[in-house]
């Protein structure tokens, strides 16, 4: 399951997720996810867009989809569409914006959500739109239609929950009790994130923010359901009936964007939050790494009274490197191993390294073999480079 996949272009041309590929249309979408990443369920997170929601409902008038009883959509009775939005809250309460993701089980209740934010926000178009009420107030209308509040890639520098948007706790924007999950995003992974006290009472996601088709998948899940629904998927969130998130799979933390402290300028590693090679402060990017030891410490003195539940018991974290982060593992050499073997994911995780020897070159073979067991040496990522295989 892969729940943060944008829509970059309706099938008019119209932009929805400006900075996303114009190939990521919903269509290809389905395709990609389908047939070559081998996921079950996807969240398409720009459904509250008119046009995407005009062409979800030509799904289901042509027959491709069908609605769900348990909420959600099929396409072809093999794959699940879960619908979602990405907003940007920045209230009075907010050091700075912070994205969130909102998802709902069914077209009309998106739809009403749609026709809600249409009167607090500047373009109900486009993607990742700043909502204009508070971010409570945005909590208590998810929560009235059904839906599922998360915050959004919660450490990354720029327009997150931790990374900037509160000192130390939620609390200073958000109701602890309305937030079902949190998304790790690229440059964090499950040991990171339990530093913080807070994050130790939520379910943590792993989605790929997909910008272009190729980065679907690159983050998910695996999910343990009767059936792949919004219902289920409710009660694998909280964690009841022997439904649960039972992997998570992501990016080791140093191939993120963000994972060092890096000076923009000059790329160097910084040393005490300044640039060895004197260039201002304000060009350095504060990496998720630091980011997190900084707030760990000022949340080991929180009261933690505000919910029942007991700390979530997360489930293992384990590290992916996608197939094009593999040095030498270009386009064809990608369709030839697809091929194959059908999905990314069968090829990253499952197949035999003597499988492999027989389709591609014995130094592609042994790294992705290498990247399956964490061997792989990594140059860190930061200030909005992703980090390298050497």
């Amino acid at each position: 399951m892969d729940l943060h996949i944008h829509i970059g272009r309706t099938r008019s041309g119209r932009p929805v997720k400006i900075t996303a590929s114009n190939q990521l249309t919903l269509s290809n979408v389905l395709e990609e996810s389908l047939v070559r990443k081998g996921l079950s369920i996807v969240g398409v997170i720009d459904s509250h867009s008119p046009e995407v929601l005009e062409e979800l409902e030509e799904l289901l008038d042509t027959g491709y989809a069908r609605e769900l009883t348990g909420g959600g959509l099929s396409y072809l009775d093999q794959i699940t569409l879960i619908l979602g939005t990405e907003l940007e809250i920045y209230d009075e309460n907010s050091i700075g914006p912070i994205h969130v993701l909102c998802f709902f089980p069914t077209i009309e209740l998106m739809t009403v959500f749609s026709n809600w934010c249409k009167t607090r926000m500047k373009n109900i178009h486009l993607s990742s739109q700043r909502i204009y009420v508070s971010g409570k107030e945005l909590q208590k209308q998810v929560l009235a239609l059904n839906g599922w509040f998360i915050p959004a890639h919660v450490f990354t520098p720029f327009k997150s929950l931790f990374g900037k948007g509160v000192n130390i706790s939620l609390e200073e924007v958000f109701d602890f009790n309305d937030i079902h999950a949190m998304e790790l995003g690229l440059s964090s992974n499950t040991q990171m994130a339990e530093k913080l006290l807070e994050m130790q009472y939520f379910p943590f996601l792993t989605n790929s923010d997909a910008h272009s088709t190729a980065k679907i998948g690159r983050e998910h899940q695996i999910v343990q359901l009767n059936e792949p629904s919004f219902k289920e998927l409710t009660l694998a969130l909280k964690n009841e009936a022997d439904r649960g998130i039972i992997r998570n799979i992501g990016l080791d933390p140093r191939l993120g964007k963000y994972y060092r402290t890096i000076c923009k300028v000059c790329e160097t590693q910084a040393v005490n939050g300044e640039c060895p090679n004197g260039h201002d402060q304000t060009k350095i990017i504060k990496g998720v790494s630091e980011r997190i030891d900084d707030l760990a410490l000022k949340q080991s003195s929180l009261v933690m009274n505000k919910r029942k539940e007991e700390k979530v018991i997360h489930p293992p974290y384990i590290h992916q490197v996608p197939l094009d982060f593999i040095p030498g593992c270009g386009a064809k050499t990608m369709d030839k191993l697809l091929s194959n073997f059908q999905t990314e994911m069968k090829i990253l995780h499952e197949v035999s390294g003597e499988e492999l020897l027989a389709v591609v070159p014995e130094n592609i073979a042994n790294k992705i073999l290498a990247a399956r067991a964490g061997k792989l040496m990594i140059k860190e990522g930061g200030a909005g480079k992703y980090g390298k295989i050497n």
